[in-house]
Order: C-alpha cells, then structure tokens, then sequence
C-alpha cells in the first residue's frame, strides 16, 4: 500500500521544475539548488514524523466524533461540503495565526519561513511538528463534521496552499477578494515591517479581511523574504530546531554533482520506506527514519561546506555499504551497484580528510 501523503510529491516536483523554467524565462534566478534541496529535505522530515506516528491525529479526531458528535450531518450532503469547506478553512486561519503569535507555536512553525526565496519548493518546507501542534486546533470539527469530509477538505487545503508559494503569478484579478492567492502569500512570507504578522488565510482570504490582518501587495517596496534574522545554514535537522544578502556557499560543480546522486538516493529510499511501512515493524521504522533524518542533515552541513560533514559522510556511506546487503532491493546487481557506489563515496571523503590534514600539517611546520 502506498503511503498517501507521498502520491502528490511527483506533482510538487513537476510543478517546482516548471517554476523554475518559467523563471528562468523570464530572466529570474529560479530555485537555487541549496535552498530547493533544503525545501525538499523538509517535506521529508514532516512525512517521516508522520510515518512515526501512523496517523494518531486522525484516529483522534474519528474517536471523537464517534462518541461525542452532537448532530449527525450525512456525509454527501451539498450542505456538509460547504460547511466542511468553511470550517477547515475558519480552523486553518486559526492556527496559522496561532503558529506566528504564540511563542511556543511559531518555535516549530519559523522553519517553514527560514528561505530567504519563495517559490514552490516552500510550499512543502514544513516542521515536524505541524501535525500534532496544529491539529488540536480542527477538533472542534469533529463534534460536527464527518472524518470522510474533513480529511477531504484538509488535503485540499494544502494542496492549495503549495500552489501559492511562487513568484511566477503576479495577480488573479477579482478573485484577489475572496481568495488567498500568490500576490497575499509573498506578504506573509516577507520580512518587511509591512508584512509582519500579516495574511494567514488558507483557501481564503476573507478571514483576514474580517478579523483585521489583511494587508495588500504594493509595488513600492520589494518584498524581502525569510525571517527577520536568518539561520545561515541548508541543514534541515539545524533549521527545525532554530545587509540581507541571500545566505549561499558556492561550491565545485563535482560536489553539487556527488550531493544531487546521493540525494536522489535518499529520496529513492524514503519512498520504497513509504510504500512498505505497513509491513514493517515500528523499531524498523523508526531506524529507517533515523537513517533518513540523519542523511539529510548530512547532506545539508556539506552545503554548508561545514569542516565536520566530510567524516560524518565517511561514516554514513560506510554503515550504508555495510548494510545494503540486510535490505531488500529489487536484483543482487543492484545491492551490488550501490554498495560499491558507496564503498567509493566513502574513500573519495577518506582521501579528501587525509589530504587536509596534510595540508593543515604542512602550514604547521612551516
């Protein structure tokens, strides 16, 4: 069984590369390949969090509406859909506003602001932690609204909102009214005074409108995104828990090469993790996701050209080749490719560290 949060992730990443392409005509950078990553690496932790607790938040929320519903609304009613529909969207403003104005809130919610682009990849740049500090906030539903049209109009809600994240659409007109839009979503991100604590909506924008946070577009002022003070790095396990040039470590095109293969491999595995973790235990779960987790963060100090991730990336492309044998993969040649693959990368680093402390020790004696 495939795990259903991850079907989408082929239409984010069609969707980012369009983007790109559409910026790039347009004579604009695109989406940096540090900070696309770091989006993506994001969206990954969030899924693995959810592979952890396999669904807790909405076993809650079907317990309550089970033994505590007060009225009983048939679930393909046109008036459950839109009443669904508000609800969700009404909750959503809620806790959005909630994640930026209370302090313990936004700890976890800062990370889905930390690029300093904007542009689709941070539509999926998310926390953690979202899941279960923001869901307490749709439980009021379940006194009402069925589990099968909340799930519906939840899921919606944040395929919409991926959407919006980008530079590429300027306006869309009168529907600028009603709905939370691209052109209201680029405030909310900026760091302008302007922009602070601005624009929560989901789907809509009305909330806003009527709860007094609205605040528009203006051509006067180029917005400046990210946080007021950036964490300069590209690790997404650092940045979860944590002169406005944009951060960036230019680094050989060979490294970017080594980090884009090892990183598709890193995607390879989580995806095969999600499409079989039904039938694996938690304790095999749990180690996979650590595995994820810790070869992400990896990963990103080599971004950051951080001087401890070349002995970390020996030690992981180490324990990897030694373990590629206990997993299932689809051919022997396959086991076989990526484990001399990875017996390579780790001598490429060992030959890399030895050749800095040569050098260290040479500047040393002289």
């Amino acid at each position: 069984m495939i795990y259903e949060h991850t079907q989408s992730w082929p239409y984010f990443f069609l969707f980012m590369i369009l983007e790109h392409i559409v910026l790039r005509l347009e004579g604009k950078p695109g989406i940096r390949l540090n900070d696309g990553i770091t989006s993506i690496s994001h969206g990954i932790l969030q899924e693995c969090g959810r592979l952890v607790w396999r669904g807790a938040e909405s076993f809650l929320y079907t317990w309550i509406y089970a033994n505590f519903r007060l009225v009983e609304l048939p679930w393909d009613s046109t008036v459950t859909w839109y009443a669904a529909a508000l609800g969700v969207d009404f909750c959503y403003y809620w806790m959005h506003r909630a994640c930026h104005e209370v302090h313990i809130l936004w700890a976890q919610h800062q990370v889905h602001h930390t690029s300093e682009d904007f542009n689709m990849g941070v539509g999926i740049r998310q926390s953690m932690l979202q899941g279960w500090c923001g869901f307490a906030f749709y439980l009021p539903l379940a006194l009402v609204i069925p589990p099968a049209q909340f799930v519906m109009h939840h899921q919606f809600s944040y395929l919409y909102m991926f959407w919006i994240h980008t530079e590429a659409i300027k306006s869309l007109g009168p529907l600028e009214y009603i709905l939370n839009t691209p052109s209201h979503h680029r405030v909310h991100h900026g760091s302008n005074k302007y922009c602070l604590d601005v624009n929560y909506g989901g789907v809509l924008i009305i909330w806003d409108r009527i709860f007094g946070t609205f605040r528009p577009e203006t051509d006067k002022v180029e917005i400046v995104y990210g946080l007021i003070y950036n964490q300069p790095s590209f690790n997404p396990l650092y940045l979860q828990v944590e002169n406005r040039d944009k951060y960036d470590v230019n680094l050989p095109a060979w490294c970017n090469l080594y980090l884009i293969a090892h990183y598709a491999l890193v995607l390879y595995g989580f995806f095969e993790l999600a499409s079989k973790y039904m039938g694996m235990t938690p304790v095999s779960v749990l180690i996979c996701v650590m595995y994820v987790i810790a070869s992400l963060t990896i990963i990103g100090m080599l971004f950051d050209n951080s001087k401890h991730a070349p002995l970390l990336e020996v030690i992981r492309c180490s324990a990897l080749a030694f373990l590629i044998r206990s997993v299932t993969v689809a051919s022997p040649a396959l086991a076989t490719a990526l484990q001399t693959f990875y017996v390579a990368s780790a001598m490429f680093w060992c030959l890399n560290i030895l050749k800095f402390l040569e050098i260290k020790k040479t500047k040393k004696v002289e």
